[in-house]
């Protein structure tokens, strides 16, 4: 009975792998009009005392939220217990409204991953490509295939919650073939 279970369960992980291994690349929508005179960096609003266990809980936070400064991108590696939680004067129970552009030279398929600690839900260019609705040390959020169409600017929203402890927020992609941190430049917003 194990055996079967077991061959079953393999059975399901093995489809389970081999779908998402051919899923086509979520398509990208460029920012329209491509955004002028952008900031580096992105927005962020800020819900103090709201780190909570869930990302529903965060957004039902974020009514309350108050303007931050700038994210100088999404490079934020994980903090020791205490220190501020990205630009916040917080160091924990935190949600997070981040709003702004991101900068993709060329047209092409990219691999996209995000680390978070605790909850996040990004997306870009209309289409969701992070989400880790938990609490969780800085851990990926697994890479995502997306298609860019055309060379510019694509609008980049999220929500990140982070409840205690240490923090961290980042984002990878892929370049010339190796996943590398993607660099501040190439974030952008309306100041």
């Amino acid at each position: 009975m194990n055996l079967l279970v077991s061959t079953a369960a393999a059975a399901t992980l093995s489809a389970a792998l081999c779908t998402s291994a051919l899923a086509a690349p979520l398509m990208l929508t460029p920012a329209d009009p491509q955004p002028q005179g952008l900031s580096q960096g992105l927005s962020v609003s800020y819900a103090k005392g709201a780190g909570g266990r869930s990302l529903g809980e965060a957004k039902s936070k974020l009514a309350r939220m108050e303007a931050g400064d700038p994210l100088q991108g999404l490079s934020y590696v994980d903090t020791n217990e205490g220190d501020h939680v990205l630009t916040s004067d917080q160091s924990e129970k935190l949600a997070a409204a981040i709003s702004g552009y991101i900068l993709f030279d060329a047209a092409g398929t990219y691999q996209l991953n995000f680390f978070s600690n605790d909850g996040l839900e990004a997306t870009i260019g209309g289409q969701v490509v992070a989400l880790a609705d938990d609490v969780r040390s800085c851990d990926p959020t697994g890479e995502t295939e997306v298609e860019v169409p055309s060379a510019g600017w694509y609008a980049l929203e999220a929500t990140y919650f982070q409840r205690k402890g240490s923090a961290c927020l980042m984002m990878d992609w892929d370049v010339g073939g190796a996943m590398a941190p993607v660099p501040d430049t190439a974030f952008g917003f309306v100041n």
